[in-house]
């Protein structure tokens, strides 16, 4: 699919050529929609950017926007790289995955031979600005479907559950699931959906078999912005028959395991670099993930070797929120670490050392809310003694976690 045709399918009209960039950034779902409709029309390239951003991370999205290609053929072929996808990458740090019509409608034609559907049906409140509810949403326009945005908000106290097209499909993290799952309406209402995808990072065991007590026809899904998505998927039936992989890799892509259980992808989706970069030809994306593929084909994610946390679906760069810890002047020392917790996966908690205590918790809070998201933030701060720092001046980072959670463990006990 090219551009004009994207543009056509999305009501944006008829494509122009040589319009300026344009950033899209809306909170609510179908001025979202109306305002990337009218991007791709405008022939120019279009970046999507988060509403929730605070100071920090916008600059953070405006300096790399404003950066210079650095290969002589940067610019490239206009249809191919216009669309640029917010990802935390690789390290938690801000990246913008290049994507356009021929990348997004690969991954959508893969979803529709992987599950049998010729016209797909969703409801959404993943916001639109990430690669999951962006791709709901176009699954539905690119094939006639209809998609029903809806506020997590409402959905997640069962007050509002939207009814749901027969055979439609609906998107979660981890953390969505588990405050669905304790609500009878909400169960009864996930159990009418053709797949329930669960993404954005690892399920806990426990709420797997949660949902499967509750025969809820989960899907569990492998995939990131890099891939336009979902690159393998469990077949509902499959996961109520008891498998729990990531499922067999959708037809469009390609999946493989190195030597040392790296999974790599390839595929008509794959993204044309990180902007300003650009690589058309780019044929295999290296993920920070190991994993292993088993006989029957199903993909089996392992480890994730990157050092970002992920929480509630959300990836954080802990050396990004040290700088801002630090920037308070009230930490000697500082560390962010992902914790083990029940609720979100993973807790996001910045440890100390304990014979230094900040003396204005106040300006570290107020500076933390200014700069930082709230995923962002630190849940909790624990001070550490004794503070594990070598001779090299490291903090033995496993070590430090081991001691975290300990303590955090005796003050849930106390």
């Amino acid at each position: 699919m090219e551009r004009a045709e994207l543009s056509e399918r999305l009501g944006g009209g008829g494509l122009r050529h040589g319009g300026a960039d344009t950033v899209v950034c809306e909170s609510e779902a179908d001025r979202f929609q109306a305002a990337f409709a009218a991007a791709v029309a405008s022939g120019g390239r279009v970046f999507l950017a988060d509403p929730a951003w605070r100071d920090t991370e916008r600059a953070e999205f405006d300096a790399v926007r404003s950066r210079e290609c650095g290969n002589p053929e940067g610019k490239g072929d206009p249809e191919r790289g216009w669309l640029c996808i917010p990802t935390g990458g690789s390290s938690g740090r801000l990246k913008l995955a290049r994507h356009d019509a021929l990348s997004l409608s690969a991954a959508v034609d893969g979803f529709t031979q992987h599950f049998g559907a010729r016209q797909v049906d969703a409801v959404g409140f993943l916001p639109l600005h990430h690669v999951s509810g962006l791709m709901a949403w176009l699954r539905t326009r690119l094939t006639g479907g209809q998609y029903l945005g809806a506020r997590w908000s409402s959905v997640s106290t069962g007050s509002q559950l939207p009814p749901a097209p027969e055979g439609a499909f609906v998107s979660v993290v981890p953390t969505q699931l588990q405050r669905l799952l304790g609500q009878p309406h909400a169960v009864a209402w996930l159990r009418s959906f053709r797949a329930v995808f669960v993404g954005g990072g690892p399920a806990w065991p426990s709420l797997l078999e949660e949902a499967a007590a509750a025969r809820i026809p989960l899907s569990l899904s492998y995939g990131m912005t890099e891939t336009a998505a979902m690159v393998a998927a469990l077949l509902p039936d499959e996961f109520l028959a008891g498998r729990r992989s990531c499922g067999k890799r959708l037809p469009h892509a390609r999946i493989h395991c190195e030597i040392d259980g790296t999974l790599v992808v390839g595929g008509d989706s794959l993204f044309q670099g990180y902007y300003p970069e650009f690589h058309p030809a780019l044929e295999r994306f290296v993920t920070p993930d190991a994993g292993r593929i088993d006989v029957d084909g199903h993909v089996h994610v392992l480890e994730r070797r990157d050092a970002a946390i992920i929480t509630g679906g959300e990836k954080v760069d802990p050396r990004a929120v040290e700088e801002v810890l630090r920037a308070t002047g009230q930490f000697v020392d500082v560390v962010v670490l992902g914790v083990r917790d029940p609720t979100w996966g993973q807790a996001v908690v910045a440890c100390y050392p304990a014979h230094a205590e900040p003396s204005d918790w106040t300006r570290v809070r107020a500076r933390v809310e200014q700069e930082l998201s709230g995923y962002r933030r630190p849940k909790r701060y624990v001070p550490i003694a004794p503070w594990p720092r070598n001779a090299q001046g490291k903090v033995n980072r496993e070590v430090l976690k081991s001691i975290a959670e300990v303590a955090l463990a005796q003050e849930e006990r106390a």
